[in-house]
């Protein structure tokens, strides 16, 4: 996507603003147009980016990128996946949905996660041609959409962490 024709746009407008105002005015405008171009493109690169988040939360899990090639913004669409397994029972559909399909701002979270798996995560995401952010997006919405399956069993000998430090048995 070209975004040259709508900053060159907004560019003309605020020349025929500055007419207006005189040659001092147009003088300014001249001399402001560069960074007012970066500025420009800046903020329609953050409304597509906005655009695309907002697109990937209803296709979830599909989803929407914006890469920049150069200066230019391209969208990468992934639909979700096919649905091959039969449909499950009424009563095994997953409560976590509704937060799913819920309009609203994108929010932002820390992990932490050993270097490891954050390793395995970035390798997966490259082989799907997606961003870190946007694969855990659609990891998360595919592990909510499927059936809850086994609970890990609490282990009762862990240690527990109070504000002094760690107490339990050590061997």
């Amino acid at each position: 996507m070209d975004l040259t024709s709508y900053v060159s746009n907004l560019g003309r407008e605020f020349a025929t603003l500055a007419e207006a105002g005189g040659e001092e005015s147009r003088a300014l405008v001249e001399r402001l147009t560069g960074s007012l171009e970066s500025a420009i493109r800046m903020t329609l690169l953050d409304a597509l980016s906005a655009a695309a988040d907002e697109i990937s939360r209803d296709l979830a899990p599909g989803s929407v990128e914006l890469r920049l090639r150069g200066r230019d913004p391209n969208f990468i669409v992934t639909p979700p996946p096919a649905e091959t397994a039969p449909a499950a029972p009424a009563e095994s559909a997953p409560a976590a949905e509704l937060p799913l399909t819920e309009d609203g701002p994108a929010t932002r979270i820390n992990v932490r996660m050993p270097e490891q798996l954050k390793n395995l995560i970035e390798e997966a995401a490259a082989k799907e041609g997606r961003s870190v952010n946007a694969w855990l997006v659609r990891a998360a919405a595919a592990g909510l959409q499927q059936p809850a399956r086994h609970q890990p069993a609490a282990t009762p000998a862990a240690p527990k962490r109070s504000t002094q430090g760690f107490t339990g048995w050590v061997r």
